[in-house]
């Protein structure tokens, strides 16, 4: 027997969905999830009155109960209001591979009907280790092992708002969640921003609730692995090494003539009772911006470099800039379209870097557009880091905010991937195993949106490809943690590798 879960409003809302699975080919006993006050009979159909969010733990133990009392094989939970096709076979094929393989949880590929009416392919990624992030996209319609299902939520906790994505923990650790790479289902696309704009839903103020929940229940899985990291973390005397500045901006930049002067000038403008340059690693550009950073030859503050080699990414042009000789005890982040808020922002920040005595300082920073006009969703302060727990929770979130700043012999040592995305995220997290990382909740950072931005709109196949990169980033780091804490006598499960 297979049981089906949907999110029911009213008859009209499911009745395309309910149509569609008489024509599945596969007999289904159908429960419709009613949040709100409207239960209208429906012929081959079952209510469960839900008193909380889809997703919340008391939802699932319903979705549990509801199975075990049908004897149910396989559960299948949609999760979005829309019409729901299943492909030619998809149900079945579903509940072959959870048969066949033996896994807990299963997803696929999916087509998407847009705003306009045209169907697209919308293909996910498979989940590695390193998958902790609560945004992961599994496409609206899963599929569990009964079995596994029932016995997990059995003992889960309490969650408003992060019950399935604890459950999809538990399960990813346990008997396991497999990717199906085969368009199974078509759904109706709901959310039609654009993805610079979706990437930051995870700080809005308004889903503080949320992620906090989603903090709880990473951190209990990082424990039960054995990943945690405890508070405690080493901190700097910055001693070492004799500098020819205090601090050091470095901007990377290649065929930015729009916007590199205005960035080169935000550091020029800034008032400190130290010494400090600007290092601007100019990766071969080609559209005038060469020319522009000429026009700084008198200014000693200004090193204008471009490297000898044509194979760096904004990592690569990073570790070159902070490689050098001309390079600061601090090196400050500073992006070719990007701004400093006013002009004491290196003050305040090599000033915490002394305070705290960390290996790395994160600001705050507000999206604009290039005018400097506020963007919704405005201020992005990353309060959700603690001193406590902020190591383990960047393992959850996408991103540590900016700018990033780092004490330079930390960085010349782990050094950034030579990357042109995540890099910085990459080395945040390796800093985060050992140092202390300070914070700045005031803004000091304009990050200018507009059309030439490397992740204002990203297709699919991109975010996938992004996605895929930080997960394999988080896969590392998890697996470096693990071992840190085995060293430390720390007891976790031996069967970790069979997560793969």
């Amino acid at each position: 027997m297979e049981c089906i879960f949907l999110p029911y409003a009213n008859p009209n809302q499911i009745k395309g969905t309910l149509e569609n699975l008489k024509k599945s080919g596969l007999e289904l006993k159908v429960f419709l999830l009613a949040t709100g006050e409207d239960a209208t009979p429906l012929d081959g159909c079952e209510f469960i009155k839900c008193e909380s969010g889809l997703n919340s733990t008391a939802t699932l133990k319903l979705i549990a109960e509801a199975s075990v009392k049908e004897n149910c094989d396989v559960i299948f939970y949609y999760q979005k209001y829309d019409t729901l096709l299943p492909g030619y076979n998809g149900l079945q094929r579903f509940v072959q591979v959870i048969d066949d393989a033996s896994v807990a949880m299963a997803y696929s590929d999916y087509y998407s009907i847009k705003s306009d009416g045209t169907k697209e392919n919308h293909p996910v990624i498979d989940l590695q280790p390193g998958a902790l992030r609560d945004d992961f996209n599994f496409g609206s319609l899963l599929a569990f092992s009964a079995v596994d299902f029932i016995s997990e939520v059995e003992v889960l906790e309490d969650y408003k708002a992060a019950g399935l994505y604890a459950l999809r923990l538990e399960l990813m650790y346990g008997s396991g969640v497999f990717h199906i790479g085969e368009y199974l289902y078509t759904d109706i696309e709901t959310d039609h921003r654009l993805s610079g704009e979706k990437m930051f839903d995870y700080v809005d103020p308004r889903n503080r609730a949320s992620q906090i929940e989603m903090e709880k229940a990473c951190t209990e899985y990082l424990k039960e692995i054995g990943a945690w990291l405890g508070p405690e973390k080493s901190l700097i005397d910055f001693e070492e090494g004799d500098f020819p500045v205090e601090a050091s901006v470095i901007i990377p930049v290649r065929n930015r003539v729009r916007t590199i002067k205005d960035a080169v000038d935000s550091v020029l403008s800034q008032k400190a009772d130290f010494k400090y340059n600007v290092i601007v690693v100019d990766n071969h550009s080609t559209d005038g911006t060469t020319e522009v950073l000429k026009g700084y030859a008198g200014d000693e503050r200004v090193v204008h470099v471009i490297p000898d080699r044509d194979d760096l990414g904004i990592g690569g042009c990073w570790n070159y800039g902070a490689a050098l000789k001309q390079c600061g005890r601090f090196t400050l982040q500073l992006d070719s379209d990007d701004l400093y808020s006013d002009d004491n922002v290196i003050q305040r920040i090599v000033d915490e870097f002394k305070k705290q005595r960390c290996a790395m300082v994160i600001g705050s920073y507000m999206l604009t557009d290039i005018n400097k006009n506020p963007l919704p969703p405005g201020i992005i302060d990353h309060r959700e880091w603690t001193d406590d727990n902020g190591a383990n929770n960047a393992l959850r979130i996408n991103g540590l905010g900016a700018p990033r700043c780092f004490y330079t012999p930390v960085l010349r040592e782990y050094k950034l991937p030579n990357t042109s995305y995540g890099e910085d995220y990459a080395l945040g997290l390796r800093i985060s195993r050992t140092f202390k990382i300070g914070r700045i909740y005031d803004v000091l950072y304009l990050c200018r949106r507009w059309e030439d931005n490397s992740d204002a709109a990203l297709d699919v196949n991109k975010m996938n490809a992004h996605n895929r990169y930080k997960d394999s980033i988080r896969t590392e780091e998890l697996r470096a943690r693990i071992a840190l804490n085995d060293e430390a006598d720390f007891d976790f499960p031996e069967d970790w590798d069979e997560v793969d």
